[in-house]
């Protein structure tokens, strides 16, 4: 810990249906058969950390469902992000998707997510846990499953140390924080050809134009839908091989699999579709129920709106550091005003 740092602790007091730290995954893992892992919308857990000044890949929490609450005796900088949900500290709401700097002594509770599956809580500085293969992602296979839960203390290093204006009572900026939609009853996803794509007659059009439904049977090693499939025709035995996220697999049930971050192998399904790297924070967001259609796009196409994405993120970091430096503020101490005390 630099002699700038101080540690701090935060008292989980809710930890919502499951709550784990995460960061965005195990870089070169697969080579070694263990999944990358990592936040499921990268995109929610990257803009998170990027609003509080840290770097993308940072630690942070990420929670299924229910109420997460957590007590703080120092002041802390946060951001909340995911899909929408009810965010107050000492019972005042404050905003998703923006820098909150929360007072010492406070109680900041986030729930009733809706819509989607999943929100981010990251903090301004370093949340210690332990690492496996260099990430603090869960991996409960391998015995690292990075739970959190109610009663247990995190640290916290950090520089941040509050901030107060007398005159401050509005943001003095406007971050170009790209915020995703989660409200459509219909989520548009956009795919390319897998290399089973044209041995599945009919496929193109089939996903092209029906819907498919979440079911319960989803986790996260893959999403599972309901909706009509053709099965490829004439492969013979398909070697099980590695898989991008994001892979369409028909197995020999009447299902669609989406493979997710923490898939192994195809078990010798023949993949049918991509999902756009620009799609697959959505794909992590997906719970029971949710509705979704596909649309067919060009391979150039999905790497434009990948480099899209990226070039948002980046002009957001860019901003923020900005920010960081016309103020002379520690890292990660962004000035927003405090909520009022309960």
């Amino acid at each position: 810990m630099s002699a700038a740092e101080r540690s701090v602790t935060l008292e989980v007091r809710e930890n919502a249906w499951l709550a784990t730290f995460q960061d965005l995954g195990r870089e070169q893992s697969e080579a070694l058969g263990v999944p990358c892992g990592g936040a499921a919308d990268q995109h929610s857990a990257s803009v998170a950390n990027i609003l509080v000044g840290n770097p993308r890949a940072a630690t942070s929490v990420e929670m299924m469902g229910g109420r997460f609450a957590f007590d703080t005796s120092q002041p802390v900088l946060i951001a909340v992000t995911g899909t929408p949900a009810d965010v107050t500290v000492n019972g005042n709401e404050v905003p998703m998707w923006e820098p909150v700097c929360i007072p010492a002594n406070a109680r900041v509770v986030i729930g009733n997510a809706r819509h989607g599956m999943r929100n981010y809580l990251a903090f301004g500085g370093t949340l210690v846990t332990e690492r496996f293969m260099g990430s603090a992602s869960p991996e409960a296979r391998m015995g690292f499953p990075q739970q959190i839960s109610a009663g247990q203390r995190l640290e916290l290093l950090t520089r941040y140390t509050g901030f107060e204006h007398p005159f401050l009572t509005q943001p003095l900026f406007r971050l170009p924080v790209p915020i995703p939609s989660f409200e459509q009853p219909v989520w548009t996803v956009d795919i390319v050809e897998g290399p089973e794509t044209d041995a599945a007659p009919g496929i193109r059009e089939l996903l092209a134009s029906r819907e498919y439904t979440v079911t319960a049977k989803s986790n996260h090693v893959g999403l599972r839908l309901d909706g009509p499939v053709v099965h490829p025709e004439g492969l013979g035995e398909i070697v099980s091989h590695g898989v991008p996220i994001g892979a369409f697999e028909i197995p020999h049930g009447d299902e669609l699999i989406i493979l997710g971050r923490y898939r192994t192998l195809t078990a010798g399904y023949p993949i049918v579709a991509f999902a756009t790297k620009a799609s697959l924070p959505m794909l992590g967001q997906a719970r029971p129920g949710q509705r979704m259609a596909f649309r067919w796009v060009a391979n150039d196409a999905a790497v434009e709106s990948h480099h899209e994405a990226q070039r948002l993120l980046h002009a957001l970091e860019e901003r923020v550091q900005s920010l960081f430096g016309a103020l002379d503020l520690p890292h990660g101490a962004i000035p927003v005003p405090a909520p009022a005390a309960a």
